[in-house]
């Protein structure tokens, strides 16, 4: 016989395709929050108004029943948005931390605004589930708007330079971390961990992916990969990184994602590579303008792009992989 421990998540599992179809319907938690308050009012009124009668309080079981599982929905609704607002949040302070070290013309100082438009928007596709433009969005429509904004200014003098420099800032740290946040976004029909699962999978491989090649390389490192770019990074440390996620993830993917074991090795594979090109990828843009870290943000840790630069590659990898085999 199930304890009452087990109630809950099972309640929950059985709620998640209603609460599935609200979230894309875009009904938010605080509508649902007063959707509970409004039926506990009218219970109230009921009884309230017909004292003596017992029918009212039959309605009470049935709205119990119906209140707890709009608190249910509530919960897991405040929980989905709030991861994609979180990582939009995360894409904020990357994309501001990426302007304030990056070299920016004075006359492109008003296109910013444009740029930092691109991410509430951006989620906003993510929160609705609507892939068809979350994949477009940013690529085409804000490729094309930036330079229109420049362009109208009137500067042309290295124009392509700063074209280049906004396009890149916001493919990486808002079109790339994006992906992030639509993993939950993601049926949990062929998911039982559902998109939190993916989302935990691939932030836990990406940062031990991280971890891994840095002590492998301490340790068994001898042959360095790019000295000119990153010359910490070794052939040992790459390899050994590499080699661990690539173990972790078969251990990992039949607990928290739809992976067989093949792909689930192709998956640790690439999220390795992955990371390693995102890391030095955002080295060769600190080392361009001059600075060991990007930021001071995190005491001991540098800035935000330190912290998420192999996720730049990482998240829309692993994402596309996992969305074209499965969904």
């Amino acid at each position: 016989m199930p304890s009452i421990y087990d109630l809950k998540p099972r309640f929950q599992a059985l709620l998640r395709p209603l609460v599935r179809a609200l979230a894309v319907a875009g009904v938010t938690a605080s509508q649902v929050t007063i959707a509970a308050a409004i039926l506990s009012i009218l219970v109230g009124v009921f009884i309230a108004c017909y004292p003596q009668a017992h029918w009212p309080l039959l309605l009470m079981p049935v709205a119990l029943f119906i209140r707890m599982a709009l608190n249910a929905i509530d919960g897991m609704l405040a929980r989905e948005h709030g991861m994609i607002v979180f990582f939009a949040f995360v894409s904020f302070l990357a994309l501001k931390e990426y302007f304030s070290i990056v070299p920016i013309r004075r006359a492109d100082r008003r296109v910013l605004f444009w740029a930092y438009l691109a991410i509430p928007i951006q989620y906003y596709w993510v929160a609705q589930a609507w892939y068809g433009m979350f994949i477009i969005f940013i690529p085409v429509y804000v490729f094309l708007l930036l330079p229109m904004r420049m362009v109208v200014i009137g500067q042309t003098k290295d124009f392509l330079r700063a074209a280049g420099t906004l396009h890149w800032g916001v493919m990486t740290l808002v079109f790339g971390i994006s992906h992030i946040a639509y993993l939950m976004a993601l049926p949990e029909a062929r998911n039982a961990a559902g998109g939190a699962g993916l989302v935990l999978f691939l932030l836990f491989l990406t940062e031990i992916n991280d971890v891994t090649q840095y002590l492998c390389g301490k340790t068994f490192g001898r042959h360095k990969i790019i000295p000119k770019v990153s010359p910490n990074k070794t052939w040992g440390g790459f390899l050994g990184g590499v080699a661990t996620t690539t173990g972790l993830s078969v251990l990992l993917a039949p607990w928290l994602t739809p992976l067989s074991l093949k792909n689930a090795v192709l998956a640790g594979a690439l999220i390795g590579v992955g990371g390693f090109v995102g890391d030095v990828t955002i080295s060769a843009l600190k080392r361009d303008i001059g600075l060991k870290d990007s930021g001071s943000i995190l005491p001991g840790h540098g800035g935000i792009l330190d912290r998420i630069d192999s996720l730049t590659y990482t998240a829309p990898l692993f994402f596309h992989f996992v969305y074209y085999l499965y969904y």
